[in-house]
């Protein structure tokens, strides 16, 4: 396995616990709905960020890793920014410090209007597309592409603001699952003669490796340590 000299920090990515559309078994994507307080978390979502709170602090304590180098990125939607706050609780870091900074490249997988607040037994039609052809956009809604582009722009922006740092990313299902297929292929497969990590990102974003990303499922409130 290759280095990984060519990024400047140490990525975690987390899912955010259980929310109340998960609990009511809705697609919630659009930033107009995930913004809103009604679908932040449930209580069973609560415990899981605590829990992955928990954990992390652990993998800080040993790698060593002081709590002035951790940073937290979180999407704005109501339930991975309730989940964001949650975990620095734990971690005893003023959320509303420059420790936790809310980027909206980390938002949730936008669906389209024609999936908006329907049922969670959609997703199979949009993954089903996936796999076919992860260019190809719901109607009105992001392409697997769009989020890995979208997200390489997020890691791009944490290399070049932070430097040494463990990085806690807090996002949603299909963002993180994207986020690591690409990053996957960045370590595992990609030649070693594309040396910057953005050129070897752009490497990776293509349909025998973007339309893999069910395969980097992560459950409610799972915490990973990716890069």
């Amino acid at each position: 396995m290759e280095t990984t000299s060519f990024v400047r920090n140490r990525y975690w990515i987390l899912r955010h616990g259980k929310s109340i559309p998960n609990e009511r078994g809705l697609i919630v994507s659009s930033m107009e709905n995930g913004t809103r307080a009604e679908f932040q978390l449930a209580s069973e979502g609560v415990q899981q960020a605590e829990l992955a709170g928990e954990l992390f602090l652990k993998a800080l304590k040993e790698s060593n890793t002081p709590l002035e180098n951790v940073r937290i990125c979180y999407s704005p939607f109501s339930r991975t920014t309730h989940t964001a706050k949650v975990v620095a609780s734990m971690l005893n870091l003023p959320f509303e410090g420059p420790q936790c900074k809310v980027m909206e490249d980390l938002r949730e997988r936008f669906f389209g209007p024609s999936f908006e607040l329907m049922s969670h037994d959609k997703y199979e039609e949009i993954w089903a597309l996936d796999a076919k052809d992860p260019f190809m956009r719901p109607e009105g809604g992001e392409s697997v592409d769009d989020v890995a582009s979208r997200l390489a722009n997020a890691i791009a922006i944490m290399e070049s603001e932070f430097q040494g740092c463990a990085i806690l990313i807090v996002s949603h299902g299909d963002p993180l699952q994207i986020l690591q297929t690409v990053l996957h292929a960045v370590k595992q497969h990609i030649a070693s003669s594309s040396n910057g990590l953005a050129s070897r990102v752009k490497a990776a974003r293509v349909p025998s490796i973007l339309s893999q990303h069910q395969d980097f499922a992560l459950l409610t409130g799972e915490l990973r340590a990716v890069i």
